[in-house]
């Protein structure tokens, strides 16, 4: 493969979600994304401004991360699942209390007026 064309398969493929008139500021919404609920929370005072993580609670198997509560908690920034209140970071879907629970996440970002998922 030469160098153009690994820099093009390294580059994600971005694909329209929602408009950012859907999302709620410092809070989730949920969408589906090929089949998987996604927890979308608009954090408009921060940097990356959306982050997207996986709906489902490892623990309780129930679709509820998108009704969490946003929070910082040991410097990161987390959601608090409504259930058992663990807390999840939102860069990259770890678990604070029990490092085995996890949620997926992806790459998302505002294009304009669009929210787009990778």
């Amino acid at each position: 493969m030469t160098q153009t064309n690994t820099a093009r398969a390294l580059q994600p493929t971005w694909q329209p979600l929602c408009s950012l008139a859907d999302l709620v500021p410092q809070s989730g919404v949920v969408a589906l994304h090929q089949g998987e609920q996604v927890a979308l929370f608009y954090l408009p005072d921060t940097e990356q401004k959306v982050f997207a993580v996986g709906n489902r609670d490892p623990k309780s198997g129930a679709n509820v991360i998108g009704r969490g509560i946003v929070g910082h908690l040991g410097g990161e920034l987390v959601i608090a699942s409504p259930l058992y209140k663990q807390h999840f970071r939102l860069s990259d879907g770890g678990c604070l209390e029990y490092p085995e629970q996890t949620l997926p996440t992806w790459a998302v970002r505002l294009n304009g007026e669009q929210v787009e998922i990778a």
